[in-house]
């Protein structure tokens, strides 16, 4: 990945993969596939209006797969694709590093906070 240019499409890709939404949504469909309203609850937090642009983004990088049902209420399911359960994969092992290591981040907080003071 080119570090001086900033519009290479790896970093738009690390970026959807990455963003707060797209992380979440990634890591919650690899349970299973959701319907919209319930990925919404899954996630929690997240508005409707930007969990469909997350899910529209990762849908167009070929990460998720939209399944609309021509039935009368409409029915959307989301799921993974190959390529997404992969990017979904790295992303939630980077969260349990996260929960594992928070007390090492607190602690590194605590003390640039003191040094600051």
């Amino acid at each position: 990945m080119a570090a001086s240019n900033t519009m290479c499409p790896e970093r738009l890709v690390l970026e959807h993969v990455t963003s707060r939404w797209g992380t979440l949504a990634l890591i919650a469909l690899l349970d299973r596939p959701y319907r919209f309203s319930e990925l919404r609850r899954e996630i929690g937090g997240v508005s409707e209006k930007m969990l469909a642009q997350t899910l529209r983004t990762l849908e167009r990088d070929g990460l998720v797969h939209r399944d609309a049902k021509p039935v009368i209420p409409p029915r959307v399911d989301y799921s993974l694709t190959d390529l997404g359960r992969e990017a979904a994969e790295q992303v939630r092992g980077l969260a349990r590093w996260t929960e594992r290591r928070m007390a090492a981040v607190e602690q590194a907080r605590a003390a640039y906070d003191a040094t600051q003071a």
